[in-house]
């Protein structure tokens, strides 16, 4: 039997007001502000009823003339491996969750301008179908900016070739971009509102904009270009901290709170007071915390979320916990934060959620679903998916390796050092040469480097430049009448969030000077590490000097996930079968790199590093937990 189809309903109390071109300097009242319904839970997927009416009551979300709570878990369809999306959604279902919050990230589906790609992992219509197939709904947050500790908060390394642009402002420049993006977004999943037979419900319009800045020209651009894109027809919302609302939000546009454990009275307290004829929603309620490089692993109060997650739904108040599920942050796309300093954050975004990084659910897992059972015991929760058992991959020796200086390609000559974006590139890293006469007996000065440099001397290994650590000057010391000078930059990410992202070109982007005179005539190797079938490989005898890539092999009898303990080295990224699974560093806290079973095949396997320190002979293994917290 067929599922009905779900019309949603946007009205204005005692009036009708068109959903197709309500004025935003007006306050309006939205009789639907997610398109919700009551989710009998049983042992498997349910479908959602896709024909309903829904108003707003005063402060309540009311369906069918009955109150009704928003109750959604954040996950990110590109933190998951997509094999993995079915397992993870069951497990939202299964801990109490009605609906799933997602990001889309803008720089993951337009590598280049006006070149889309929405295929495979990045599939995200099949990600939010998926979602509808589990008995869950989806809240949509496409930005164009949406933080989540990602490279540059999602938006495309490519628009910094142009020197003038300003981000997250109604700069032409960055507008028109997003203009494209967006209806080229609306293109793939405004068939997938709740209108429309879908299980989007409401669509967030940027993101937590008010800590940002409050151009409410800018803002109210972009809820133009959203419901442009054909998004009208879901809610459009804002969402900011509390003491941020004044600035980020929009008259007539209803706002939902984000804020962490222990704000909760206070978050909710400042909503209602500012929106006073609105439910009341925690857009994030920050139920874990992130870590970065050279920090200590994050480690939340579960007791404490628990207590303000029974205290919200006691209050008749809607939630999305951020994060139900963080996954990991493949390749090269972490964010960064600056605080005092510039701090990259880790690959893994376990979160301290209640899945873990690998979707095991935890202790915290099973504290909010005892907390959403209590909270309405007619409701039948499903059984808790079993987990899959890790496997165990005894030791990996990385007997070939190659050289970057056997790998360099074509090389682009310039006057003065060009920033990643400047030639096209966004992630990975670069190589900046020049030749140097004379003896050299000075300092080395970059001043516009990002994010860690290797200065090498006629192939000699001088020191380390680290941006986190203020660093931007090695003294430089050579007796021969002709030097080559080699620096390599990696891009350790971009920060993701304040306005410091406006300001995150990679590599060398100003001049560099030696003994007080400025260098020039270099020449440049732009090494984004998307390919590695170049890399001429060899059996290594000897000790590997400089940076260097490694390979070893491995045979499965059967496949399973596991994690690759990257203890012993210092400092890369590593694959395995052609996936970059992320970045390595031995300051911690994060040890290990999550490899998924279906990255994996029975029979031989291949993991490769690539390297900043030396290797001879460096060994791996897979084992069943992650370890962090150095």
């Amino acid at each position: 039997m067929g599922a009905p189809i779900l019309s949603l309903c946007w009205e204005r109390v005692g009036s009708t007001v068109s959903h197709k071109g309500c004025s935003l300097g007006r306050s309006l009242q939205f009789a639907v502000v997610l398109a919700v319904v009551v989710l009998t839970f049983g042992t498997g997927a349910n479908p959602i009823p896709l024909r309903h009416r829904l108003q707003i009551s005063g402060r309540q979300f009311v369906l069918d003339g009955k109150p009704f709570l928003i109750i959604s878990g954040e996950m990110h369809y590109a933190r998951i491996p997509r094999e993995y999306w079915h397992d993870r959604l069951k497990m939202a279902r299964a801990m109490g969750l009605n609906a799933v919050s997602t990001y889309v990230f803008w720089n993951l589906h337009e590598l280049k301008p006006g070149v889309f790609d929405f295929s495979g992992q990045l599939d995200v219509a099949a990600f939010i179908r998926a979602a509808q197939d589990e008995g869950l709904f989806v809240i949509l947050r496409p930005g164009p900016y949406v933080c989540a500790e990602w490279d540059l908060g999602g938006l495309p390394a490519w628009l910094f070739a142009d020197p003038t642009i300003v981000l997250r402002s109604d700069d032409p420049k960055f507008m028109q971009p997003v203009a494209r993006w967006l209806k080229r977004l609306g293109q793939e999943l405004a068939s997938l509102q709740a209108t429309h037979g879908g299980p989007i419900l409401a669509v967030q319009v940027e993101n937590e904009y008010g800590s940002f800045d409050s151009n409410r020209q800018y803002m109210k651009h972009v809820y133009t270009l959203i419901a442009a894109a054909g998004f009208s027809d879901s809610l459009l919302y804002t969402a900011d901290g509390p003491e941020q609302l004044p600035n980020g939000t929009l008259p007539g546009v209803p706002a939902v709170v984000n804020f962490g454990p222990g704000e909760t009275q206070h978050a909710f307290e400042t909503l209602a007071a500012f929106r006073p004829n609105q439910p009341l929603m925690a857009g994030e309620y920050w139920a874990g915390w992130f870590d970065h490089w050279g920090g200590k692993h994050a480690q939340t109060d579960a007791a404490l979320q628990t207590s303000d997650l029974k205290w919200i739904l006691s209050q008749g108040y809607s939630v999305n916990l951020y994060m139900f599920h963080g996954g990991t942050t493949f390749g090269f796309m972490n964010g960064a934060n600056f605080d005092k300093a510039y701090e990259p954050q880790t690959s893994s975004y376990d979160y301290d959620a209640a899945l873990d990084e690998s979707g095991r659910p935890t202790t915290k897992y099973f504290a909010f679903r005892n907390a959403m059972a209590a909270h309405d015991p007619s409701i039948k929760l499903p059984d808790v998916p079993q987990t899959a058992p890790f496997i165990t991959i005894p030791q990996i020796t990385l007997r070939e390796t190659s050289s970057l200086w056997d790998n360099l390609a074509q090389s682009i000559d310039a006057s003065d050092p060009r920033s990643m974006e400047m030639l096209g590139q966004s992630y990975g890293y670069i190589l900046y040469q020049t030749e140097v006469t004379g003896p050299i007996d000075g300092e080395l000065h970059l001043e516009a480097m990002q994010d860690y440099a290797k200065v090498y001397l006629n192939r000699a290994e001088q020191g380390t430049l680290d941006t986190r650590l203020g660093q931007n000057t090695l003294t430089l010391h050579s007796s021969a009448t002709k030097n080559s000078l080699e620096i390599l930059v990696e891009n350790g990410g971009r920060i993701n969030f304040t306005k410091r992202l406006r300001d995150q070109r990679k590599g060398i982007a100003g001049p560099v000077t030696l003994a007080g005179k400025e260098l020039h005539s270099w020449r440049i190797y732009p090494l984004p590490m998307n390919d590695l079938h170049s890399v001429a490989f060899k059996r290594a005898e000897t000790q590997v000097h400089g940076p260097a890539f490694c390979r070893g092999t491995f045979a499965l009898a059967k496949t399973g996930d596991t994690f690759l303990d990257m203890r012993g080295l210092t400092k890369g990224v590593s694959w395995v079968n052609g996936h970059l699974l992320g970045r390595f560093w031995d300051i911690g806290p994060q040890e290990t790199l999550f490899v998924p079973a279906p990255w994996l095949q029975v029979g031989p396997n291949e993991v490769v590093i690539f390297t900043l320190g030396e290797t001879k002979n460096a060994t791996l293994r897979g084992i069943p937990s992650p370890v962090v917290g150095r």
